[in-house]
């Protein structure tokens, strides 16, 4: 199961942010986040907060969560006042939102919409599995306003989804990425995991040859985390799996930088590859460079103006909290100006175009550049970026620069 919410401080119960957050409201690009909690199955390595039907219980279900979210969606408007804030990105998330009619999906996006008003040339994006889609449920999907799918591929081996508990076949993965274009979607990310217990070297080139043959203009790379609580793990702890291997990992990094740079798609974050700017997520950018956005669903965090705040987990405590009209959030923290400095490097250092080198301590900049860590060239112009290498060990370059 998921692991436990952060602890944090209060949030009124009418979910009013401190003015801090408040201040500069608009004058930053804003986004939202929408966490659909429901799978048909949990994978094994899975610890998101997501519920199949044995695990949900009583006071939420399927068909009612549209509605649920509606409402987080008109609070998101009460506490945020009047302020102008046209919407650039919407991401549903999940579990798999696709478990959901298209028509739910789009009553949310609707409301959004309505409250807040979708920014020219939104970008509107849903993860979905591959098995949880067909050609008529990509159309009306199209119809109700998403631009973009990402879809969870994995693997193109079949032994490695079944250690992933993945249900899909490697087959699946071009049929649907051809139904999705011929729906009239213009952008496709294929989601890969790489560093899977029994994953060789030919298994990893085999999966992104087939993400590259599926023709999709982005690609998502993740090394795989075997997270406490999953049966992953379980199995890792008995000695059934043997966990991932460091060194294959990075080896098996430099291979999708390789393979999928010389196919066109070139990264712009250190997981992330794509076939043009315009192909680039551009919700995660969001992310990565400070900007706000608001998490509607359970367990969904959330960010304004420095203050950070995440929901309750369950479902059935989410639409509870909501029908008795107050925030479903847990706990916030507001974060001082050191935390962001530090967590502005975090994020930017992994963009192609890395952070300003005024946010960093020369001297350890100095260090990382003749340990071919960061690119001399760039940080010269006031830009600290990290080499190939420095992304294999962008975690540690992070902890030495700050």
């Amino acid at each position: 199961m998921p692991a436990t919410l952060p602890d944090g401080d209060p949030v009124p119960a009418d979910g009013a942010l401190p003015l801090s957050a408040l201040d500069g409201l608009g004058t930053r690009p804003f986004a939202f986040y929408v966490h659909v909690p429901f799978c048909v199955t949990r994978c094994g390595y899975c610890d998101f907060n997501t519920y199949t039907a044995a695990e949900l219980g009583p006071g939420a279900s399927r068909g009612t969560y549209a509605e649920t979210a509606v409402e987080e969606v008109r609070l998101a408007r009460r506490v945020l006042g009047d302020a102008a804030l046209p919407v650039e990105t919407v991401f549903v998330g999940g579990g798999t939102p696709t478990l959901l009619p298209p028509g739910d999906l789009g009553r949310v996006l609707e409301a959004i919409d309505a409250e807040f008003g979708l920014a020219p040339g939104a970008e509107i994006t849903t993860e979905a599995n591959p098995e949880s889609v067909d050609e008529r449920y990509l159309g009306l999907l199209r119809e109700a306003g998403f631009t973009r799918v990402s879809y969870g591929m994995q693997s193109a081996r079949e032994h490695v989804l079944a250690v992933l508990d993945r249900t899909h076949t490697p087959g699946r993965v071009p049929q649907v990425v051809d139904w999705t274009r011929r729906a009239g979607f213009d952008h496709i990310n294929l989601d890969l995991i790489y560093g899977t217990p029994g994953e060789t070297d030919d298994d990893w080139r085999a999966s992104l040859e087939a993400a590259l043959a599926a023709g999709p203009d982005h690609v998502s790379a993740y090394a795989l985390i075997v997270e406490d609580g999953t049966r992953l793990a379980a199995r890792v702890r008995r000695g059934e799996l043997a966990p991932p291997d460091d060194d294959a990992m990075a080896d098996r990094y430099l291979l999708a930088d390789e393979l999928l740079s010389a196919h066109g798609l070139h990264w712009y974050e250190i997981s992330n590859w794509a076939a043009s700017p315009e192909a680039a997520c551009r919700h995660n950018l969001l992310y990565w460079t400070g900007a706000d956005w608001w998490g509607v669903g359970p367990g969904a965090h959330s960010h304004v103006g420095g203050t950070r705040w995440w929901n309750v987990k369950h479902p059935a405590a989410y639409a509870a909290r909501l029908a008795e009209k107050v925030t479903p959030a847990h706990a916030r923290e507001v974060l001082d100006e050191e935390d962001r400095r530090i967590e502005r490097i975090m994020l930017e250092l992994r963009l192609a175009e890395g952070c300003p080198a005024g946010l960093l301590d020369g001297a350890a900049v100095r260090r990382a550049i003749a340990d071919g860590l960061v690119e001399p060239g760039p940080y010269e112009r006031g830009r600290a970026v990290l080499t190939r290498r420095g992304r294999l060990l962008a975690d540690a370059v992070v902890r030495d620069l700050t």
